[in-house]
C-alpha cells in the first residue's frame, strides 16, 4: 500500500510516480487547490490535489484531520517561494492521481496538526491518539533503538538473552508484590515478579555463566514521576566475575548509549562511598551536577544553647547541616518562606538561613538565628564553609533521615530554579553500602535485598551487622539511580546467617527459599550482576523528566490505566471460580 514513507521523500524522488499511506495531518483548500499534509510514522509531505482529477479532488475535499488515506502521485520540486526549510521533505511535494479513503475520524480530543500543551489525563485516556505525535512517538522509536544497542553491547560480550518466570511466588524485595489467584491450586497465589533475582542466581548455578534479559518487573508501590508499578529493567549476571568486571561491563554499555545518543564521552566515573553520599549530599543518588554539598556542623554547636541545633547535635540519631548557596543572598524573604514550606512537606521542622552581605564587617551578616549563636560559633561555621560575600547559608537540623530527605530535595529545588547546574551529565558510582538498615521499629532489614554478598566474614557479619558493608554497587546519573547490583551470596551457610539475622527463621527460611538453598549446597560459583532501569534511561536520553512519556501505555500515579479504565471489578462468577470472597462493597470502596 506503500511505495515510500511519508518523511523520506525527498528531491532525488522528484519526476517518480510514488505511493504514500497515513493520516491527514493538515487540510488547506488555497482557491480551489486542496493541499494534504499527510503524516506517518517517518513524517509529514505535502500532497497537492487540483481539478485536474476531479474525483481525487472531491475526495481530498471530503477529508479532515486524521482520516486515513492512500495517495498514488507524481513527486515534483516545490516552486521558487514555496519551499519550507522547516520540513524534511520541504523541497517536494506530491500532484495526487488517485485517492482512497481508507478511514474516516471524528474530531480528536485535542489537536494534532501543532503542538500544544495537553492534560495529561486527556492524553493517557485518549492514548492511541497521543501516540500519533512526533514528539511521543519518537521516544518510543528512540527507546527501541536504545533496547537494540543494549542486546547489542551484552551479546558483543557473549552474553546469552534468557526469558524468565513472570508468575512466581513472593519474595522480599523491598516492596509489596501483585498476587495472581490460582484457580487450579484453590486459595495459593503467585507473585509477579518485582525482578527476576532468584532465578538469574539459579541460571549461575545452572552453569549459564552469562545472562540478561529484557525483563519485566512489577511492584505495588507508592509512585512518583520516575516510577510505574510495572517496569522494564535490563538485567544482568555473570559467574566468576568480581566487582570490577560488572562496574566496566556497566560503563562500557551506558557509555556507548551516551555516546550514540547524546554525543556525550563519558571520561573517568567517580565512585562515592554511601557513607560520603550521605554526609556531603544527604543521599546516595547525588546529582554532581550541582555543585552544593552539606558540611556536618553538629560538633560545632553541640554546645550551644540554641536547642534547635544543639537538641540534635547532641543525638546520635540525629544531625545538624550547614548548605552554602553561593550568589544567593539575593533571596527575598518570600523565596525562603518558600524553601521553608518546600522543606517542610517533607518532615523538617523549619529552615534556618543567614546571608553573607559583608564579610566581617558590623552587621555584615543577616539571620533571625544570629542572636542564639556564639560568635565564635558563627566565625567557625563561616570559615568552614568558605563563604564569600552574597551568599546564603541554609540549615537543617533533626532527626537524621529527615534532615537528609529535605535538605537533598532542598539542593535539587534549588540547583533547578537557581541555574546552578554545570554540565549536562555527571555519572558516578555509590559503593560501599551498608548490608543492613534500621528500621523504625529497630529491627534489621536489607538495604539492597538478601542475598547481597557481605564483605566480611559470617562470624564477622554475626557479630557486628550494623556495620558490614555489602559488596555492592549503584549506578547513578544526573540524580537519578539508573542501576544497581551486587556481588551474590554463593554459600549456603551465608546465606542461612543473613536470613538470621533478618529474623527469618529456619522453617520460614525452609519453605520461602528452599530451592535456593539446596541450589546454594549444590555447587555455586561465585556470581554476580546489576540490573538498569531501561525506563529511566530512555526518559534521561530523551530529555524528559517523566517517565510516563517513554513508556507506550503507562500508568496514572495511582496506578490505574486511564485508557483501559484498569484496575476493574470482576464478576462474582469469576471470583466463586478462584475461591475468592470479597470483603469490601461499592459503599466501602466510595
Amino acid at each position: 500500500m506503500r511505495s515510500h514513507h511519508c518523511g523520506d521523500i525527498n528531491s532525488s524522488d522528484i519526476g517518480k510516480d510514488i505511493e504514500i499511506s497515513g493520516w491527514v495531518h493538515k487540510r488547506r483548500d488555497h482557491g480551489g487547490v486542496i493541499f494534504l499534509d499527510v503524516r506517518d510514522l517517518h513524517g509529514i509531505v505535502q500532497v497537492v490535489c487540483n481539478p485536474d482529477h476531479p474525483n481525487t479532488f472531491d475526495l481530498a475535499d471530503s477529508c479532515r484531520s486524521e482520516f486515513v488515506i492512500n495517495i498514488k502521485g507524481l513527486v515534483r520540486a516545490r516552486i521558487e517561494g514555496a519551499i519550507n526549510s522547516k520540513m524534511a521533505t520541504g523541497e517536494v511535494e506530491i500532484e495526487a492521481k488517485d485517492l482512497v479513503i481508507f478511514s474516516k475520524a471524528v474530531t480528536p480530543k485535542f489537536p494534532l496538526d501543532d503542538y500544544q500543551e495537553v492534560n495529561e489525563d486527556i492524553r493517557l485516556k485518549n492514548r492511541f491518539l497521543d501516540l500519533r505525535r512526533p514528539e511521543v512517538s519518537g521516544r518510543l522509536l528512540k527507546r527501541s533503538k536504545i533496547t537494540s544497542r543494549i542486546r547489542s553491547v551484552l551479546e558483543g560480550n557473549n552474553f546469552h538473552e534468557i526469558e524468565t518466570p513472570i508468575l512466581t511466588r513472593a519474595t522480599p524485595e523491598g516492596a509489596r508484590d501483585y498476587l495472581v489467584p490460582s484457580r487450579v491450586h484453590p486459595g495459593e497465589f503467585f507473585a509477579l515478579p518485582q525482578s527476576p533475582q532468584l532465578f538469574k542466581q539459579l541460571l549461575m548455578v545452572g552453569g549459564l555463566d552469562k545472562y540478561y534479559q529484557i525483563a519485566r518487573c512489577f511492584r505495588d508501590e507508592d509512585l512518583r514521576a520516575d516510577r510505574q508499578p510495572e517496569f522494564t529493567q535490563v538485567d544482568i549476571e555473570a559467574s566468576f566475575v568480581t566487582t570490577e568486571d560488572i562496574i566496566n561491563l556497566a560503563e562500557q554499555m551506558i557509555s556507548t548509549l551516551l555516546s550514540e545518543f547524546t554525543n556525550y564521552t563519558i571520561g573517568e566515573i567517580p565512585r562515592i562511598t554511601y557513607k560520603e553520599a550521605i554526609a556531603h549530599y544527604g543521599c546516595d543518588k547525588p546529582d554532581l551536577r550541582i555543585p552544593l554539598q552539606l558540611k556536618d556542623i553538629s560538633e560545632l554547636v553541640k554546645n550551644e544553647e540554641f536547642k534547635v541545633f544543639s537538641g540534635p547535635a547532641n543525638d546520635p540519631a540525629s544531625r545538624v547541616v550547614a548548605l552554602r548557596v553561593p550568589k544567593a543572598s539575593g533571596l527575598t524573604r518570600k523565596n525562603i518562606d518558600e524553601y521553608t514550606d518546600f522543606v517542610g512537606k517533607l518532615g523538617a521542622k523549619g529552615l534556618a538561613y543567614i546571608k553573607v552581605v559583608a564579610l566581617g564587617e558590623e552587621n555584615g551578616l543577616q539571620s533571625p538565628i544570629l542572636k542564639f549563636l556564639q560568635q565564635e560559633t558563627i566565625d567557625a561555621i563561616t570559615s568552614g564553609l568558605q563563604v564569600e560575600n552574597d551568599d546564603i547559608i541554609f540549615f537543617g537540623a533533626g532527626n537524621a533521615n529527615t534532615v537528609n530527605l529535605s535538605m537533598s530535595s532542598l539542593i535539587k529545588k534549588l540547583g533547578e530554579e537557581l541555574d546552578l547546574i554545570t554540565c549536562e551529565w555527571a555519572p558516578c558510582w555509590i559503593v560501599d553500602f551498608p548490608m543492613f538498615e534500621r528500621t523504625k521499629e529497630n529491627q534489621l532489614t536489607s538495604l539492597h535485598h538478601p542475598f547481597t554478598l557481605p564483605a566480611v566474614s559470617a562470624e564477622e557479619l554475626r557479630s557486628n551487622p550494623d556495620e558490614a558493608l555489602a559488596c555492592a554497587y549503584d549506578f547513578v546519573l544526573n540524580g537519578y539511580e539508573l542501576g544497581g547490583g551486587s556481588l551474590r551470596v554463593f554459600d549456603p551457610i551465608m546465606q542461612s546467617e543473613i536470613f538470621s539475622i533478618l529474623g527469618i527463621s529456619p522453617d520460614e527460611a525452609e519453605e520461602k527459599f528452599g530451592f535456593l538453598l539446596s541450589a546454594l549446597s549444590s555447587g555455586c560459583p561465585p556470581h554476580g550482576g546489576i540490573a538498569f532501569g531501561l525506563d529511566r534511561i530512555v526518559m534521561l536520553l530523551s530529555g524528559t523528566t517523566n517517565i510516563r512519556d517513554v513508556i507506550a501505555f503507562p500508568k496514572t500515579q495511582s496506578a490505574s490505566c486511564l485508557l483501559t479504565d484498569a484496575p476493574g471489578e470482576v464478576t462474582a462468577e469469576q471470583l466463586e471460580e478462584l475461591h475468592i470472597k470479597l470483603t469490601i462493597d461499592k459503599e466501602d470502596k466510595e
